[in-house]
């Protein structure tokens, strides 16, 4: 048991430990990959290709003035970015990396995370309520908005996976892919999952709660030093989580067919698969105009609410027949 307990304390701390640099590489690998898009250079001045951009970015972000506002709840304002960082970095206790590799086999894990999804709104809501700040304010109560209505389609968009492998937990659904992934007869639900994804983790063309363009930065537009990086932090291993997500749910998490399986370990299999995912995550940044919020939220609930309903309808119909 004490064996047992020690492996997994180690487990964790790699995960997390590997989990923090890559967010802050992502960062790099979003600004390059917009360069080569855009036809321009991106960083490429720090280190080779740039690559230490954002460890400087880091040291200037660290070396800020990490200053309150005098007119702000100071105990609720240095809780809210920690909130955030806490629900994402505990979302991926649930995540099977590959057969061996994973931090908890939950038999609710597909509960679990979509549990850590809805706290994760608090953090945003809390941030724009205790800065006592009107842009702040406005920021807070859109990401309220936004996230509790696409919460809705993205439970409603996981039941078909669900309905078709009989269980909660996240290993099972893999393993019960290896027939064939879920993305075959779950299209429906990847596009819903996808579009709520990018709504839960404030991504353009869905950063409504961000908008510089009207509210200057939105919910966290009186943070600084560590406390913005925190956010900052959450915003990218929350683009992580839901690439790991849509892997695990409807394309094989680090399953492979015959003789592909073959030529990567599972856990190799299972970041390229992330890595597709990331990187159309900066694509669509790079693609789309953001809408109106009022649009935005008319979007959500007279197309994606019919539309969740009718992917588990059919799919539960289809399933009932013997079809799926």
């Amino acid at each position: 048991m004490m064996v047992e307990m020690l492996w997994k304390l180690f487990e964790i701390t790699i995960i997390i430990a590997l989990l923090i640099p890559i967010a802050a590489m992502l960062v790099w690998v979003e600004r390059r990959m917009i360069g080569i898009w855009q036809d321009r250079c991106g960083p490429n001045r720090v280190g080779p290709f740039g690559v230490l951009q954002s460890l400087a970015d880091l040291l200037k972000i660290l070396g800020k003035e990490d200053w309150i506002p005098p007119f702000s709840d100071r105990l609720v304002f240095v809780l809210a970015p920690i909130i955030g960082a806490m629900c994402v970095l505990m979302s991926f206790a649930v995540v099977p990396f590959s057969p061996s590799i994973g931090v908890s086999d939950l038999n609710i894990g597909l509960l679990f995370f979509l549990a850590m999804a809805s706290l994760a709104v608090y953090s945003v809501v809390l941030a724009g309520w205790a800065s006592n700040s009107k842009y702040a304010l406005l920021g807070g109560m859109r990401a309220a908005a936004q996230t509790v209505s696409y919460e809705v389609f993205m439970g409603l968009s996981v039941m078909g996976v669900v309905l078709l492998t009989g269980t909660f937990n996240l290993r099972e659904i893999v393993l019960a892919q290896s027939d064939g992934w879920l993305i075959q007869s779950q299209f429906v639900g990847f596009f819903i999952f996808l579009v709520a994804g990018i709504a839960e983790s404030h991504r353009l063309p869905f950063d409504l709660p961000e908008a510089e363009t009207e509210l200057t930065a939105g919910f966290h537009t009186e943070y600084s030093g560590l406390k913005f990086a925190l956010f900052f932090l959450g915003e990218y291993l929350g683009v992580t989580l839901i690439s790991a997500m849509s892997v695990v749910l409807f394309f094989g998490g680090w399953l492979m067919p015959e003789p592909l399986a073959s030529w990567l370990p599972p856990l190799l299999w299972f970041i390229i698969k992330i890595m597709f995912f990331v990187m159309f995550f900066i694509l669509l940044r790079t693609s789309l105009p953001r809408p109106r919020f009022d649009q935005l939220l008319k979007f959500g609930w007279v197309v994606m609410l019919p539309l969740a309903l009718l992917n588990l309808l059919v799919t539960a119909v289809l399933r009932l027949t013997g079809v799926l």
